[in-house]
């Protein structure tokens, strides 16, 4: 009678044991990969400005690439196109980029500005005519910094030149992969 105890005991508890064993997994433990420091991106653009343009108001280059503000608001010395013998050329005129709010809600248009092309090949100052905004007119202003020209000539000598330049935005020519 012992003999038959002990067999229905073990029994029991192999049939449990084996009934249990595919339940009862323990879950390997799976290494996570440890993230890999990625080089910080260059910054090809010039940090944001804290200055939005505004209408009529006058501007200047920096070499950092932000804009400054110019409070004077007398009229600066500048010919306009018929009031010299030779007009300035503009040799380089680069094309401002979308900012990505302004691609994001859609904004197209025209931004106008007059710039003062100085006698000495220098640009000294941009002044709005025509806004746009989500800092597509900032984007302007610092492509109108980067104009090259050949500077007016009256009298045989060279002098400023107020010329009007003009940069249009279209969603169709811009492109969807940068600013």
């Amino acid at each position: 009678m012992r003999f038959v105890r002990v067999s229905i005991l073990i029994i029991l508890f192999a049939t449990s044991a084996l009934a249990q064993s595919g339940r009862r997994t323990v879950p390997v433990a799976t290494p996570t990969p440890t993230p890999e420091p990625s080089p910080s991106p260059t910054k090809s653009l010039p940090p944001r400005s804290q200055v939005t343009a505004e209408k009529d108001e006058d501007y200047r280059c920096t070499d950092d690439g932000t804009l400054a503000h110019l409070l004077d608001h007398e009229q600066v010395a500048g010919y306009t196109a018929k009031e010299v013998d030779v007009k300035a050329e503009i040799t380089a005129k680069p094309e401002p980029g979308y900012t990505r709010e302004a691609r994001r809600v859609g904004v197209q248009g025209l931004v106008v500005l007059k710039v003062l092309l100085l006698g000495d090949g220098k640009l000294d100052r941009v002044r709005v005519v025509r806004r746009l905004p989500y800092g597509l007119t900032e984007n302007a202003i610092r492509a109108a910094c980067e104009i090259k020209f050949k500077p007016a000539m009256k009298g045989g000598q060279p002098v400023s030149q107020w010329v009007t330049v003009e940069y249009a935005f279209r969603l169709a020519n811009s492109s969807i992969f940068g600013p």
